[in-house]
């Protein structure tokens, strides 16, 4: 079944205009499931499988060729408005969201009585035909995309989960990663809950099914202090929209507004792209219930109370959209300010700056405007390819990056480049990227990152690869990672400089990717813990 292109109906999409994210100067083939209540999936609900293959498999063969960068976990989207067509808006909001997951995404809706689920493998154009938003009916809904860290690329994992619990059927859609996962899994367990998937948010459901309590904030109130590591939660029940955020903030979610209704989102260039206008981030441990509209619609209350905040650093430096907002800061004025700060540390001799393209584009035009150098296009992206599911040939997959970039020798030929990315992990991208420069005729190749070396795995929601593979793990001299991926000179941000650009106590965030130093216990291996307590006893950590 191919997907369809959704037209604009009515309502407040029709003819909409984009709303600024905030107002101060500083921000800025699966299977189809649907369910009325949990545990019904009747075997002609099973779809012909699509003639494509997103699976995390898939791409897992193309390695080589994948962005060198960590990936995001997932997206979530929540909405409370009678009188509109809810599944097709939260359709829109998730196509916004499509950057943080490419899995799966799916959608659960309620028309105050009973909960209607679709889900399936894919994109989000992929998982959603005219014909599947018609079986979602209802005046408040959620959704979420999906990158697996937890639990493998299956249907299975899909989400939102639907589930009954103490005070009847619930949908939840959880952004993050637990790192208690095992402890949660063994006990639920050995108490006898039917845990059916490998996913950490599953977990997260059972728990909130089962805990007493006669309200869901009564309830998440017991289940929020058992959950350590990243969790922004999007809960619907037949009545209500609830947003949840973990005590430490890591993952983002914010609070917006479209006429009289509530939208929640993972960013908030979902909710301007229904049309909607952001109000505020939920803030950390808070629960937010939306039962109605107006301003007497949305009621705060304290889940849990905030303690050591560990916002991540890279939802600022390249997951987030550079359109949206996170604590008050405009994603694209702060990463033009770490190319500014980059520029203070890396005043390189060159003639030419270009970007990554696209995420470090706005780095780049920070630092070319710092030091008064011409910014160009000099790599041009092939913003298609990533969507192709037609395996290549041995011949065309020896290509490698060329397939995704193409290099403008005219822009380059005889230049000496500043090349501005955001982030080196293993190293495997831009060394062909590298190579395409000098072929293309650059003179000198010298290369910015706008964040601290890689250093440390993370255990909160981003999917990096093991410490063993991290270039900046393997070889601890910048001089010898420049020397490996080709470059004439290399810098990273200074963790401090990254924080300045920000602009935001250093307190606010997780620094352990680059540190070592974790906001919570983590499952660490011993090799890595003995190498963190040898590197912490030397002083020789990132500052």
């Amino acid at each position: 079944m191919a997907a369809v292109a959704f037209g604009v109906q009515s309502g407040w999409l029709k003819g909409r205009a984009t709303v600024p994210c905030a107002a101060s100067d500083n921000r800025k083939a699966g299977r189809s499931v649907r369910k009325g209540v949990v545990g019904e999936t009747s075997a002609d609900e099973t779809m012909a499988p699509l003639v494509v293959d997103s699976s995390r498999e898939f791409w897992e063969r193309w390695e080589d060729d994948e962005p060198d960068r960590p990936r995001e976990a997932c997206g979530v989207f929540g909405l409370y408005a009678p009188g509109e067509d809810v599944a097709r808006v939260t359709y829109f909001g998730l196509y916004a969201l499509q950057h943080r997951g490419q899995e799966s995404a799916g959608i659960a809706t309620s028309d105050g009585s009973a909960l209607h689920l679709h889900r399936q493998m894919g994109l989000v154009s992929q998982a959603f035909t005219e014909d599947d938003l018609a079986t979602l009916p209802g005046h408040l809904a959620i959704g979420h995309t999906r990158y697996s860290t937890t639990g493998s690329s299956r249907i299975e994992n899909a989400q939102p989960f639907v589930m009954t619990g103490t005070l009847g059927d619930f949908a939840l859609a959880h952004n993050g990663n637990l790192t208690n996962t095992e402890t949660l899994r063994a006990r639920l367990l050995r108490e006898g809950a039917p845990v059916e998937t490998s996913s950490d948010s599953e977990l997260i459901a059972h728990l909130l099914a089962r805990a007493s309590g006669a309200t869901y904030v009564e309830k998440l109130r017991r289940v929020m202090p058992q959950l350590q590591g990243a969790y922004s939660l999007a809960i619907l029940t037949p009545d209500a929209v609830i947003g949840v955020r973990d005590p430490h903030g890591i993952r983002p979610l914010a609070i917006g507004r479209v006429q009289d209704h509530w939208i929640i989102a993972s960013e908030t260039c979902a909710i301007e792209t229904v049309g909607g206008e952001a109000v505020r981030d939920v803030s950390p441990g808070e629960v937010i219930v939306i039962a109605n509209d107006g301003e007497d619609g949305l009621r705060a209350h304290t889940g849990m109370a905030p303690q050591n905040l560990a916002a991540c650093l890279f939802e600022y430096i390249y997951f987030a959209r550079p359109d949206s907002c996170i604590s008050d800061r405009s994603l694209y004025l702060v990463r033009q300010r770490m190319g500014a700060q980059l520029a203070a540390e890396f005043p390189v001799a060159a003639d030419i700056v270009i970007g990554v393209p696209d995420s470090a584009t706005p780095a780049a035009a920070g630092y070319a405007a710092a030091r008064s150098l011409p910014y160009a296009d000099g790599l041009i992206k092939n913003r298609y390819i990533g969507r192709t599911f037609i395996q290549p040939d041995q011949r065309l997959r020896q290509l490698g990056v060329k397939m995704k970039f193409n290099a403008l020798g005219a822009v380059l030929q005889g230049k000496r480049v500043v090349m501005i990315d955001d982030s080196v992990v293993r190293g495997t991208t831009v060394r062909p990227l590298v190579k395409l420069l000098r072929d293309a005729g650059a003179a000198e190749v010298h290369l910015g990152i706008t964040s601290p070396p890689f250093r440390w795995p993370c255990y909160l929601g981003l999917d990096v690869a093991g410490r063993d593979q991290l270039i900046a793990a393997r070889l601890s001299k910048v001089e010898d990672i420049a020397a490996e991926i080709g470059v004439d000179s290399l810098h990273y941000l200074s963790l401090d400089g990254l924080i300045a650009a920000i602009d935001l106590p250093r307190d606010t965030f997780c620094t352990g990717c680059f540190t070592g130093v974790y906001p919570m216990p983590v499952q660490m291996s011993q090799a890595d813990r003995q190498s963190l307590e040898r590197e912490l006893a030397a002083g020789t950590g990132v500052s």
